[in-house]
């Protein structure tokens, strides 16, 4: 194995000035991603990436190798690196073959444990395994967020190429990098603080304009070598002072464990594993919060304008993300989240907010981060999420019907039952004002029928907790609230030209939403209205084909279009399977499957003319959705 300097880079002789911030010129993004060496490689699909994590934080690893993704210390915190939404200024940890090459990405089984194989031109081939620690043996969260990267020569001869362009704060702060014995350390001056750990010999050089260093290794057959970014550390230790094997192998067996305890057998195991890996990634573990995915701004339209923060708990996502694991027998998880969620409702106003910080903070005010180009052109990348503050009436039965189902496995604390009777007598007063609805528009309030159906949902969830359990609560006004809900749905939100329920009253417009109305227990699966309003969506909300579900199809307050909806799409086979048409159902739950990409991990949006992902990723919402189908396929064909 050896080190060597790169010939188009002097080494530097000292540590580069504090003005190199990286602002290169922007070059027009290209449609297509090569596997050769770029010196500015254009945005790779968002599909072409996987994710690590320590349930703090989360990078996303491309198929070149390139960390382009990575904010420190929290999922909501400011980059350290966002290649993804600027390829040029946003910065990148990249470890990629100089020489041409073909790559495939693969998770260790049972893990979040990132392998990417690199095969050149040349015969050569070299594995590299990322991961970040989350836990230390005594099952504390470790002391520091760490990303260790194991380089592992297997065939041949490979030249490799190290480059690190750490860019503090959304790449608005100044970048100094400071030449250690035993790696790199990169400093914003002031607070914050990157130790990067290497072997001695491996020679680092600095492009102070750019704020950039690279080193060459060359690699033979047996080799290995490790690379470890520590954040939060201004000493660089000596490589060996990381214990980065041991960290490999006990991270790999604390998956491997959650994993075992799994509750799903049957013939997508695979697909379901993947998804309850994908979705424990997004727990906040110091709160019990989670995270709508781990990043922000990226697109539902190329170009356009619906560009979201997703990292945030929304308590809807968060209680359907529970609801999956509670049923596939993970309850720590639902554990810590009831309190999260008793710590949030303290401090909520009038109404309690769809999302909070990840440590309960109501004041998510969104900026525009303009300096940032965004994914492909796609402006404005934002920071923040203006939603925070809509009223949205459905997060009421969301929670409520992942408390219902918590109190099966838990027994009822007076804390967590004066929460839930509280925002019961909330809904009972208030389920008659118009809200935003679970799609958050923004072209004013309404009344959504599945909106409705959820206030309809916490009272009966409510009430049946109350009954069972013999607990206070004015058991009255709520069983005479949530009669007055049904009715005035049953009246108000169908529509007999379509013979539909529609999104909101008066209109004629569906929403794929109200899909959810037998799973919820709303109306029987076969009810003809619940049938008519499959038809409905197969008809009018669906692709050419009939494969994939937009949301709705109405203009919804913002210009331009989006892709399908990947949730949408496991609704309706929900809804059919329900029916008891699981064939059909389970056709187009097998032709989802065919969508995730090659690790199994899906984003939020579809193109549905080029199956290209679209929306932030990875994405917990269709996560969830694939785990409750493949379990409701285990009850229609009787193996539950």
């Amino acid at each position: 194995m050896e080190a060597a300097p790169s010939p188009d880079v002097a080494p530097a002789a000292a540590a580069p000035s504090p003005s190199g911030t990286g602002a290169a010129r922007i070059a027009a993004p290209s449609l297509e991603v090569s596997t050769e060496r770029e010196r500015s490689p254009d945005y790779k699909p968002i599909s072409a990436y996987g994710i690590i994590g320590d349930m703090r934080t989360a990078a996303l690893v491309g198929t070149d190798g390139s960390i382009d993704w990575c904010c420190f210390p929290r999922f909501d915190s400011a980059s350290l690196f966002a290649a993804i939404l600027d390829h040029a200024r946003g910065g990148r940890f990249r470890v990629t073959p100089t020489a041409s090459y073909t790559s495939q990405q693969r998770y260790l089984p049972a893990t979040n444990i990132l392998v990417t194989a690199f095969h050149t031109d040349q015969g050569g081939v070299i594995e590299l395994t990322d991961f970040m620690p989350a836990l230390e043996p005594g099952h504390e969260l470790s002391a520091y967020h760490e990303i260790h990267r194991r380089l592992h020569c297997t065939r041949g001869r490979v030249e490799v190429e190290i480059e690190l362009q750490p860019r503090f704060g959304y790449a608005l702060s100044p970048v100094g990098l400071f030449p250690r014995r035993n790696g790199l350390l990169a400093t914003d001056l002031e607070d914050e603080a990157v130790a990067v750990a290497s072997l001695q010999d491996l020679w680092w050089q600095l492009d102070e304009g750019n704020a950039r260093a690279h080193a060459i290794l060359r690699m033979s057959a047996g080799d290995t070598a490790w690379v470890v970014l520590r954040y939060d550390d201004d000493e660089v230790h000596p490589i060996a002072a990381y214990d980065s094997q041991r960290k490999l192998d006990a991270t790999a067996l604390h998956w491997d464990r959650w994993v075992g305890r799994i509750r799903y057998h049957g013939p997508y195991r695979a697909e379901v594993e993947r998804s309850a890996l994908a979705l424990k990634l997004l727990f906040y573990a110091p709160t019990g919060g989670v995270v709508a995915a781990a990043t922000t701004s990226l697109p539902e339209q190329i170009g356009g304008v619906r560009n979201w923060d997703y990292r945030y708990t929304w308590l809807r996502d968060a209680s359907f993300t529970l609801n999956a694991l509670h049923a596939l027998g993970q309850h720590e998880e639902a554990d810590r989240f009831m309190n999260y969620l008793k710590r949030v409702t303290r401090k909520s106003g009038e109404y309690l907010q769809i999302m909070y910080g990840l440590a309960g903070e109501r004041d998510l005010r969104e900026r525009t981060l303009d300096h940032l180009e965004g994914y492909r052109g796609s402006r404005p990348v934002r920071a923040g999420n203006s939603a925070f503050d809509q009223l949205q009436l459905d997060v009421y039965g969301e929670v409520l019907e992942t408390a219902y189902r918590w109190h099966e496995k838990h027994p009822m604390t007076e804390g967590v039952w004066s929460v839930l009777a509280r925002l019961a007598d909330w809904v009972a007063g208030n389920w008659r004002r118009k809200d935003s609805s679970v799609w958050e528009v923004r072209t004013g309030q309404q009344h959504y029928v599945f909106s409705k159906v959820m206030c309809w949902v916490a009272l009966d969830r409510a009430t049946r907790m109350a009954e069972r359990l013999g607990l206070p609560g004015d058991l009255e006004r709520w069983r005479r609230e949530r009669e007055a809900i049904h009715t005035e749905v049953m009246e108000q939100g169908w529509h007999a030209g379509k013979q539909s329920f529609v999104q909101y009253y008066g209109t004629e417009a569906l929403d794929a939403a109200n899909l959810l109305v037998p799973a919820v227990g709303f109306l029987p699966p076969t009810h003809p209205r619940v049938k008519g309003t499959i038809e409905a969506t197969l008809r009018e909300l669906t692709s050419e084909d009939q494969e994939l579900v937009y949301r709705y199809r109405n203009p919804d307050g913002l210009p331009g279009g989006e892709g399908v909806f990947s949730i949408c799409t496991f609704w309706l086979a929900d809804a059919l399977i329900l029916a008891g048409d699981a064939e059909r159902g389970e056709r187009i739950f097998r032709r989802m499957l065919r969508h995730a990409n090659h690790l199994g991990l899906y984003s939020e949006e579809i193109d549905a003319y080029t199956g290209e992902f679209l929306g932030n990723f990875p994405q917990a919402f269709t996560h969830i959705a694939l785990i409750n189908t493949a379990q409701l396929l285990e009850w229609a064909h009787g193996r539950t």
